[in-house]
């Protein structure tokens, strides 16, 4: 029986149930918008739906959904990352509870199956190789069904353009496109080669052009992340398609400013850094996770262990584009002084945002499997916590080899360090007279989201929230004002995510502090039964 017909698809993104570095609250407020980044995996995956589908949106982080939606749909799609875990299978009960079928998929319903059970479709993995048969399926009248695609075999060059028509705009602080997927190192730690694989592999030029021009034509300016897990993962694709796009963005007058992430070997390809800078990019993620060689080692992340790796941050900054940061406290090779080293590294580099976490060993990676062969993984480790708890205050979910209190003491420690005022302004500071802005446009395109707030108001709305940081703050927007007004505006984007680092940096040691607490209860305990059974043992 064929049942194929139109279909009602409503897509909900589910919440992010913790706060976190990346999340940047109070920062979106000072912009005016709800999230930093807007679901591109969802809408990617609608452009692949049969036309007379019709489609609507919804993310939970920024507006709500009601009975009138779940009733306009005949099936609801969902699903995401690991933090969003708790509330996709909340949103998986109530559209059941309501006689809706649900499409669950994403990064965690591939890594963790088991867990989404009760999701009457699972379509795992990258969507491209799979989504055929799941349509073939519900237009066949099935009701239910477990859809796998083959690993590392979606071919990315016959990935539509997302659906970008599907977003609020203004809701978000900036949007993302997808050129490349995949990565060719061997992080232990890292879940991406296990979901899309060591070789990677990118969409032609004239794929992204045409998302590129899409967005141009539906008036979207300002900030552009290539949400890449690494850039430069395939350098050979990169290096032709850089010079068009760069001669794209010339000719449209640079639209988009870009970001994107890359690995921190991007330092050694000085032509590279050109052409991203041609390009317009003016920032990247770069993963350093630690200082200390021998971290670096054991962790393989050997890449990072051929360099100065600060001087390879500065050479960035010389071209012209300013790096945010990843670390992690808890690798079994950490000395007792991994949190001095780190602190010095961090303010050596002159990296203002600097995200650092505890390890947490996430599902599906080489890192948990080698944990659970030496019986030192938690059970639970794939389960995420219903409310609050990320891998900052509820990292370390396997028995470490250092002491716990050890590792938690150093990353507060780290914290404490980083995120005072005076030690992020001064990074701040420092990362301008390193940042050579002389290649890239700097003036704010109209419409982009950034330009609706004056510097001067930028800055004196995060020092009123923050008093205790209006001295160091205003000292270095001032010494920035004073070089030039490029300077001065990436100053204004940094002192604004402190509106996000500082309060949250101080919401983990509490967290911290908690942890540290009942550790020492724990230890407390065992000592008062031994002098209760000694005192016994005596009379």
């Amino acid at each position: 029986m064929n049942l194929a017909s139109p279909c009602n698809v409503l897509m909900l993104y589910p919440l992010f149930t913790a706060e976190s570095f990346w999340s940047f609250g109070e920062s979106c407020k000072l912009m005016g918008v709800k999230r930093p980044a807007a679901p591109l995996g969802l809408i990617t995956v609608a452009a692949m739906l049969p036309e007379d589908w019709t489609v609507r949106l919804i993310d939970c982080n920024t507006a709500s959904f009601g009975e009138d939606d779940l009733a306009w749909a005949d099936v609801v799609f969902t699903g995401g990352m690991m933090p969003q875990q708790a509330d996709t299978l909340r949103l998986i009960d109530q559209c059941r509870a309501a006689g809706k079928p649900v499409v669950v998929g994403g990064p965690d319903p591939t890594s963790s199956p088991h867990v989404y059970e009760k999701a009457d479709f699972r379509v795992l993995g990258e969507a491209e190789s799979v989504i055929d048969e799941f349509i073939a399926a519900w237009e066949g009248g099935a009701r239910a069904g477990l859809f796998i695609a083959p690993k590392f075999q979606a071919d990315v060059t016959t990935t539509p353009v997302p659906r970008f028509d599907l977003l609020k705009f203004e809701d978000y602080l900036y949007l993302g496109v997808q050129y490349s997927r995949g990565c060719p190192f061997t992080c232990e730690f890292c879940d991406i080669i296990e979901l899309y694989g060591r070789v990677p592999r990118t969409k032609t030029n004239e794929q992204m052009l045409a998302e590129l021009e899409r967005l141009y034509q539906m008036g979207y300016r300002g900030h552009l992340d290539f949400v890449d897990d690494n850039f430069i993962g395939n350098k050979k694709s990169l290096r032709l398609f850089l010079p068009q796009l760069a001669e794209w963005q010339r000719a449209h007058g640079y639209p988009f400013e870009l970001s994107t992430e890359a690995s921190v070997n991007l330092a050694d390809d000085p032509e590279l850094l050109d052409l991203m800078g041609a390009a317009n990019f003016f920032a990247v993620f770069v993963g350093i996770e630690s200082p200390d060689p021998a971290t670096l080692v054991s962790m393989r992340k050997k890449q990072n262990t051929r360099r100065n790796i600060a001087e390879s941050i500065h050479k960035i900054y010389a071209a012209g584009m300013l790096v945010t940061a990843g670390f992690i406290v808890g690798f079994d090779n950490e000395k007792l002084s991994m949190a001095d080293a780190m602190v010095d590294f961090i303010e050596e580099a002159a990296i203002p945002v600097a995200m650092v976490g505890l390890l947490y060993a996430l599902p599906n990676t080489q890192l948990t499997r080698r944990l659970a062969k030496e019986g030192r993984l938690h059970a639970g480790h794939d389960i995420a916590p219903v409310t609050g708890g990320d891998q900052c205050t509820g990292g370390i979910n396997f028995d470490p080899v250092r002491p716990l209190r050890d590792i938690l003491t150093d990353y507060k420690t780290v914290l404490e360090r980083i995120y005072s005022p005076a030690a992020y302004a001064g990074r701040v500071d420092k990362l301008m007279t390193l940042l050579d802005r002389s290649r890239q446009r700097d003036d704010l395109v109209e419409g982009d989201i950034r330009s609706k707030i004056g510097a001067m108001e930028t800055v004196h709305r995060v020092v009123t929230a923050l008093p205790e940081a209006r001295g160091p703050l205003w000292q270095t927007f001032m010494n920035c004002a004073k070089r030039d007004t490029s300077s001065a505006r990436i100053a204004v984007q940094m002192i604004a995510a402190y509106a996000h680092l500082g309060p949250f940096s101080r919401k983990v040691i509490e967290a911290i502090d908690v942890r540290l607490a009942e550790l020492d209860d724990q230890a407390v305990i065992p000592a008062a039964t031994i002098e209760v059974a000694a005192a016994r043992h005596l009379a």
